[in-house]
């Protein structure tokens, strides 16, 4: 997830709407097999797989404040690019600066007077004026963090055996993590996690392209600074507190993201005292909300929170529900523009297929695990 802000109101934008989500959807390739904007190199991509976000500001794609705002600076230093397929390689390759597809998005949003919860913070982190318009992102490493785990799958398959492991779900394989074939896994691993920073990273660069195009206006003199950027599935070596004792741990957050409190060793200077800034998504009809982590969070659930409102029903479902042109012109009706590769890509996409997004954010804020900040509401949507 990568949350950006802006100086812009939505007076200032909805004249410009239609024209603003078209150039992005012509911007920001989506959907499956989409081609990138970056036209990489094999050893480029190498370097992308190593560097992560610190490749694209060395190139341009990018200011040098976004490293800082980005989980882990954009990049994971145990990253080593043998541990990759040939086959991965020329899945990623050509995807830098592409969206992908399923609940992948890009999404204008506006701040509400009435969901601002914390105007303080609020305005640390950029949001500075109800009716503020700010853009969200939702993509991953693409088809080339996939088949990272589709060879690995299948090299664990074998590894199980070999140490006696067995498991009762072929979807599921492991290793134990300082085995070759766990620490291989680990490393190419976090080769992924380097290209999906990029490849938001790319996004982001496209995205203040497209809005100086509609604008007229540099991208700076719009204030588009990024608030966060923080990863959706991810393992990395952490030290916590368990049962008294600080202990090394690898911590996998699958459908989570990370919480960290004020005065972690791990954020930046920026985020220091304010705490980590946590991004969980919605619904392309509901919204999603900006919150920041908290020391309870690091207590009970090493650091980690929910992720966005998970699905209610199957994509399959969802589909013998709606029809994805009515659903297109509903939202319009209702203020929301949004683009998309396929109709029924986006019938699949339905708020009523998810969880109400403000019960989770009750939910996460009662256990206190993660606080709500501002909550943000969509206006135009490009989908895959």
């Amino acid at each position: 997830m990568r949350l950006v802000t802006t100086n812009l109101t939505y007076k200032e934008v909805q004249p410009k709407l239609r024209e603003l989500v078209d150039t992005l959807f012509r911007t920001v390739p989506a959907g499956v097999g989409s081609r990138g904007f970056v036209d990489a190199s094999r050893s480029q991509f190498k370097e992308i797989m190593t560097y992560g976000s610190k490749w694209c500001i060395e190139n341009s794609y990018g200011w040098t404040e976004d490293l800082e705002r980005t989980e882990g600076y954009g990049r994971i230093d145990w990253a080593e690019p043998e541990k990759v397929s040939s086959k991965a390689m020329e899945r990623g390759i050509k995807q830098l600066g592409t969206l992908g597809s399923g609940n992948h998005y890009l999404e204008i949003q506006i701040v509400k007077a009435e969901n601002i919860f914390d105007e303080e913070l609020a305005k640390k982190f950029g949001i500075t004026q109800p009716e503020q318009v700010v853009i969200m992102v939702h993509c991953g490493s693409r088809g080339f963090g996939h088949q990272i785990g589709t060879d690995y799958l299948r090299i664990f398959e074998g590894t199980m055996k070999k140490y006696g492991i067995e498991v009762y779900d072929r979807e599921l394989a492991c290793a134990p993590f300082q085995s070759n074939e766990g620490q291989d896994y680990y490393k190419a691993m976090a080769c992924a996690a380097n290209m999906a920073f990029a490849n938001r990273q790319v996004i982001l660069h496209r995205i203040r392209e497209g809005f100086s195009k509609v604008f007229k206006t540099e991208a700076e003199k719009l204030e588009m600074h990024m608030v966060y950027d923080v990863a959706h599935n991810i393992a990395k070596l952490e030290e916590h507190v368990i049962d008294g004792h600080k202990k090394k741990v690898v911590v996998h957050r699958k459908g989570s993201t990370r919480a960290f409190p004020p005065h972690h060793p791990e954020l930046a200077k920026l985020y220091k005292e304010t705490g980590q800034p946590v991004i969980i998504g919605g619904s392309m009809e509901t919204g999603s909300f900006l919150l920041v982590g908290t020391q309870k969070a690091m207590d009970e659930t090493f650091g980690s929170t929910a992720h966005g409102s998970g699905r209610t029903m199957s994509r399959a479902a969802a589909k013998r529900q709606v029809r994805g042109e009515q659903l297109q012109r509903d939202m319009e009706k209702r203020g929301i523009y949004v683009k998309a590769i396929s109709m029924s890509g986006l019938a699949e996409e339905a708020g009523f297929a998810y969880k109400n997004i403000n019960d989770v954010i009750n939910a996460v804020a009662e256990a206190g695990i993660s606080m709500p900040v501002v909550g943000l509401k969509p206006v135009g949507n490009v989908k895959g």
